[in-house]
């Protein structure tokens, strides 16, 4: 795994247990907020062909867009 993928998986763990947190916090616009950020940075890691299938539980994003 080089720097980059050991990086961009860290930031994805941290941005969950944001997100995690926001939501037991019933902190509707930071569950959205995290919520975008990991997705940027699963797209960050798609764009670089980083196959994060078992980074982050898709349940975990499930119900975290704008207006849910």
């Amino acid at each position: 795994m080089s720097e980059f993928e050991t990086e961009l998986g860290r930031k994805i763990a941290e941005a969950g247990e944001m997100l995690k947190q926001a939501r037991e916090a019933g902190h509707d616009h930071e569950v959205h907020l995290h919520s975008a950020r990991i997705r940027d940075l699963l797209d960050v890691a798609a764009q670089h062909g980083i196959d994060t299938t078992h980074w982050i539980s898709p349940a975990l994003l499930e119900n975290s867009g704008p207006g849910r």
